[in-house]
């Protein structure tokens, strides 16, 4: 009995020590507690949505002007056409109709159906828009400017400003000043190098009273006839010569009939980039700057080109036969001392204000 007991000591005694931990694994360490997590970053607003581009009507505007298809100033206009056009997605187009075609080839007429509405632009020469205000011949002055850079710094300045109002007054909107540039006189009798070679040539003159007076002090016996009249005029023997810049002159093929040319700055004239006035203020603001961007853009650009075109036009004359004479600076004092009264002569209906700004 003793024996059992003993017995039964010891194997409790075993049972004991292994289930406090005899055995050499480790007990593992209690977690960590985990880090509260990171707040979230507030949402980006959203972008605002891109304005919608402006959508503009269907529209179709006539361009009209005196020159011939083929000239700087019809170039002028298929350059504001696809600026407009580009900028509005082709609504709006513009169609082109030179040589007065809308009128039958009557210059003013074509000033007349701008201001009318029946055309929504043009492009003519102050010349012509004298017979609607004498104010506009002040361009024109005898011997005015000697360079095409002083005739930029008057136009684009207080005198071409002054003439701009001029024009909204005849109800008229300006888009710029492009150039028809200095006439050039052109004959098939003889070279002009003095007033006494001028003397009774018959002349065919742009319609302009001033400029009627000043060919009539050098000497020639003028007339006035549109300008899709003069070539055959030329041809016929009704006119002995005509003055014009040299491109208009080329693109209308002057020198066909034509053996004399003298090249001078007897006589200047400049184009005024116009839309009606009535048009343009119903128009919406976007595509009224439209209309403006494309009006500088384009009498820059046909400035550019018709000067371009003048000396190489001139040579292709000269290889032609037709025979080129530049006036020196004594043979065009001769003139000038003979047209100077014109100034003084032509002063009130100019205006003192507009000569200064031209003189001054």
């Amino acid at each position: 009995m003793k024996k059992f007991l003993a017995t039964l000591l010891a194997l409790t005694m075993v049972l004991s020590f292994a289930a406090c931990g005899g055995s050499k694994t480790a007990t593992a360490a209690p977690a960590a507690p985990a880090a509260p997590a990171a707040p979230a970053a507030p949402a980006a607003p959203a972008a605002p949505a891109a304005p919608a581009a402006p959508t503009f009507e269907k529209q179709t505007w006539k361009f009209a002007c005196s020159a011939t298809e083929t000239s700087t100033w019809v170039q002028a206009a298929k350059k504001f056409g696809e600026i407009v056009a580009d900028k509005t997605g082709g609504a709006v187009t513009v169609e082109y109709y030179p040589a007065d075609q809308l009128t039958g080839g009557n210059q003013k007429e074509g000033i007349q159906a701008l201001m009318d509405g029946t055309t929504e632009l043009s492009m003519h020469s102050n010349l012509i828009y004298s017979g609607f205000d004498q104010r506009f011949n002040v361009v024109s002055l005898p011997f005015l400017f000697a360079t095409t850079a002083e005739a930029d710094e008057k136009l684009d300045g207080e005198g071409g400003k002054a003439l701009a109002k001029v024009l909204e007054e005849k109800g008229l909107h300006f888009l710029g000043t492009a150039e028809n540039g200095f006439r050039h006189v052109t004959n098939s009798k003889r070279e002009i190098k003095t007033p006494a070679d001028m003397k009774g040539l018959k002349l065919r003159v742009a319609g302009s009273a001033l400029l009627n007076r000043s060919y009539e002090l050098w000497g020639a016996n003028w007339t006035n006839a549109n300008w899709s009249e003069v070539f055959t005029g030329l041809q016929t023997g009704t006119y002995d010569g005509q003055e014009n810049p040299i491109p208009t002159a080329d693109a209308a093929s002057i020198q066909e009939v034509q053996k004399y040319v003298t090249y001078w700055t007897g006589a200047y004239d400049c184009l005024f980039f116009c839309m009606n006035n009535d048009l343009y203020k119903s128009l919406s603001p976007e595509l009224q700057a439209i209309v403006d961007e494309a009006g500088l853009a384009a009498c820059q650009y046909q400035r550019e080109i018709n000067r371009a075109d003048d000396e190489k036009m001139l040579k292709q004359w000269e290889e032609k036969g037709v025979k080129v004479h530049r006036l020196t600076e004594a043979e065009a004092a001769e003139f000038k001392k003979l047209s100077d009264p014109v100034y003084e002569e032509f002063r009130a209906e100019l205006t003192p204000e507009l000569v200064d700004a031209f003189t001054k």
